[in-house]
């Protein structure tokens, strides 16, 4: 298959069309060999801030000289960010062989392997293919019955903040949430919690009890943000103070759950030196989260889509620009809370370009508008990315595009093809 045949085979299956449970990927992997259980594992789950405690874990890791994979969901502009090893987005020519593999097999199927199940298939040949010493590994959706939770207990299990999402398939109460997220967890290894609500840290709880699983709470209160501007933090972590090029306050809480799950791989043998903990922190990268573009104007990107994001954005907006009124770029996905979202956001705009993502579950830009408008604030609709960046780049003010990670993915590109073209 060539690269392009390759993409339109794994996006055969639309991402939305998930099909929870074990068995397919059990056995295309038996076909396959079983790559995983010769892998070892950080098994990352959560509602949001999985994809910023990966990153920040794998940084550290492959700073300490292990060789490192990364398979985070989903991926911003090329669908290859979702396989790495060092840092490095697996080749195209790798990529298209592996998944011939993979194909061969899962054709042979009865019960068809879904989207995300054939890419993890393909992540975990390509990861012992390179033999990677560790995979810091981001769960698809929930936990329990996500392809990624086919391996044997990871080195750490590790939970990040626990909200609603994905109610469809996962419940309708924080506790259901919960319990399904908690799948990961498995007789044989250390779970890190990033601390929740109650009914949250109580179904983890009485989990890791069952079977047997040593709990650690993250401390927040070992935490402390000495100093951050548009252009990183410091942080004090215990009294050592270390930099992130990541903005946003949210982004401490997650840097203290990944100092934790770096203390808890160390006291199990993985020799990880503190000169490794502050190189991989400030080298960090994670685009679209609270991530700024350019400066003039001032221009923010966010792939925020659930209320817990849009609650984490607006505090970092109003932090980072207080007083200010922005400009907001904007598209969401139909199927999200939208209208709670809006009721978070908008008192931050003073006007909006509204655009539909690259999705079939995309809300319309003149449905979004209109809902925004009939909330007192001006709303425009834009024919794409480009059309709204130009028209954002025109204003004065701050510019904040958010909404989904589909639209963040057509916006850094035409942001970045616009600037260019501007210079020459």
């Amino acid at each position: 298959m060539t690269y392009q045949e390759t993409l339109e085979y794994i996006n055969s299956v639309r991402h939305n069309q998930w099909k929870l449970g074990l068995s397919r990927t059990i056995e295309l992997l038996h076909m396959l060999g079983d790559p995983q259980d010769e892998l070892k594992f950080v098994h990352v789950g959560g509602t949001n801030g999985k994809g910023s405690t990966c990153a920040m874990i794998e940084s550290v890791l492959r700073a300490a000289g292990y060789r490192t994979g990364i398979f985070p969901s989903p991926y911003i502009e090329d669908f290859r960010e979702r396989i790495c090893v060092c840092g490095e987005m697996i080749p195209e020519e790798d990529l298209c062989r592996i998944t011939d593999k993979v194909r061969s097999c899962a054709d042979a199927m009865e019960d068809v392997p879904s989207h995300f199940e054939i890419v993890t298939a393909i992540g975990m040949l390509y990861f012992r293919e390179m033999e990677c010493d560790i995979v810091v590994l981001e769960v698809g959706l929930g936990g329990e019955f996500d392809a990624t939770n086919i391996i044997d207990p990871p080195e750490v299990a590790v939970l990040t903040n626990i909200g609603f999402d994905h109610t469809d398939y996962l419940g309708n109460t924080l506790s259901e949430i919960a319990r399904t997220k908690s799948g990961i967890i498995k007789t044989g290894s250390r779970v890190i919690l990033y601390p929740n609500v109650p009914e949250v840290m109580d179904v983890v709880t009485e989990i890791c009890r069952e079977r047997e699983c040593p709990l650690e709470v993250v401390d927040f209160g070992r935490i402390t943000i000495e100093h951050a501007d548009l252009g990183g933090q410091t942080l004090s972590w215990d009294g050592r103070e270390y930099t992130i090029p990541l903005i946003g306050e949210y982004q401490s809480r997650n840097a203290a759950t990944a100092f934790t799950v770096i203390e808890t791989l160390r006291s199990i043998g993985w020799d990880i030196p503190d000169d490794a903990l502050r190189e991989g922190m400030a080298h960090v990268s994670w685009p679209a989260r609270f991530e700024v573009l350019g400066r003039d104007p001032l221009f923010i990107l966010d792939g925020g889509h659930n209320l817990q994001c849009g609650e984490a954005v607006a505090a970092s907006v109003r932090k980072y620009l207080p007083d200010t009124e922005v400009t907001l770029l904007i598209g969401m996905l139909r199927d999200k809370d939208y209208m709670a979202v809006l009721d978070i956001i908008l008192p931050l705009a003073a006007h909006c370009l509204c655009l539909a993502p690259a999705s079939d579950r995309a809300l319309p830009a003149d449905e979004l508008a209109e809902v925004i408008r009939q909330k007192g604030v001006s709303a425009e609709v834009c024919a794409d990315a480009e059309d709204a960046v130009r028209r954002a780049l025109k204003g004065i003010r701050p510019v904040l595009a958010f909404g989904s990670l589909y639209m963040a993915g057509e916006v850094r590109p035409a942001y970045r093809k616009i600037r260019c073209q501007a210079q020459i």
